[in-house]
């Protein structure tokens, strides 16, 4: 799916200012599930968007954040990622030295020092009412996540600080999330733990219909709609035959139909080399190196792009 928003760095790069993008194509499949996804964000419930890559989920946690007005705190999911990455914690001290000289016969000296806090992105959307959009969220380990299980339930968040004063902090009314994962992918995830999966409502993102992919593949490459027609039927039908490694994704169009609009001259056609060529090395990626199968592949690939460019 196209890329939903165009992002400008604000402050210390702490949140971002997201506006809607020229080329982001709403069509009825997509203004749907945003509806939806409003719905609970506006009744304070927070959500999940699931699905495989390339069905569009950050695109449209920022284009659905970017509906609520508020700036955006952006933080992605990694093994690395601790409570402290998420949450901030105590640099570095501050001291405070104090010479009084006034009695010139009597020296008094005071010195003290305090731990300095910091905020890390998710205090300071707690804190300033900002929305959270946590990217792939299942790629962090779950004992990382845990400190989100009193954000969105008891508006709490806890901090690992040793002052009284700043023990914890009242979440801002404004405050929403929205999450995103891929249940596909098999490398470098974590399973969800049940009570912070409870906290959310999980929508399910799938390829998008015929007409949305031609619709978004036109925009992003500036391509006209009956020749990203032939490129998305290509790509779909293939997609159709199970027959690959990797699921050729709407990238796959938005990538071919790119390289189009930079050669293209007249309308594609499918005795012109260079486009035969450009499926092949993007749709071919997605099957396994075997000789043979590359081979009935590519067969394949040129009785698609013949029946659909002829």
């Amino acid at each position: 799916m196209a890329t939903a928003m165009r992002t400008v760095s604000e402050g210390v790069a702490m949140s971002l200012k997201v506006v809607p993008r020229n080329d982001f194509v709403e069509t009825p499949a997509v203004r749907e599930i945003t509806e939806r996804a409003l719905a609970y964000l506006n009744a304070d419930i927070p959500i999940h968007f699931r699905g495989a890559a390339g069905t569009g989920k950050t695109t449209l946690a920022l284009h659905t954040a970017a509906q609520l007005g508020r700036p955006v705190a952006l933080m992605c999911g990694d093994e690395e990622v601790g409570t402290s990455d998420m949450v901030g914690g105590e640099y570095g001290y501050h001291y405070r030295k104090v010479v009084d000289n006034y009695i010139h016969s009597v020296l008094k000296y005071e010195e003290d020092a305090a731990k300095c806090w910091a905020d890390q992105r998710l205090t300071t959307a707690c804190r300033e009412g900002w929305t959270l959009v946590y990217d792939e969220f299942n790629r962090s380990r779950p004992e990382a996540n845990n400190i989100l299980l009193g954000v969105l339930e008891e508006r709490l968040l806890v901090l690992p600080t040793t002052s009284r004063d700043s023990a914890y902090i009242k979440v801002h009314p404004k405050f929403r999330a929205i999450f995103t994962s891929n249940p596909a992918e098999y490398a470098g995830v974590y399973q969800v733990q049940d009570a912070l999966g409870d906290r959310m409502v999980t929508l399910d993102l799938y390829h998008y219909d015929r007409d949305t992919e031609i619709a978004i593949t036109s925009a992003r490459a500036g391509l006209s709609l009956d020749d990203a027609q032939k490129i998305v039927d290509i790509v779909r039908d293939f997609r159709a035959t199970g027959d690959y490694t990797d699921t050729p994704t709407l990238r796959s169009c938005i990538m071919i139909a790119r390289v189009v609009t930079h050669r293209l001259r007249e309308s594609i056609a499918w005795d012109e080399q260079y486009f035969v060529t450009t499926c092949l090395d993007v749709l071919g990626s997605k099957v396994d190196s075997s000789i043979e199968r590359r081979e009935n592949q590519k067969s394949l690939l040129v009785g698609l792009i013949e029946r659909y460019c002829r």
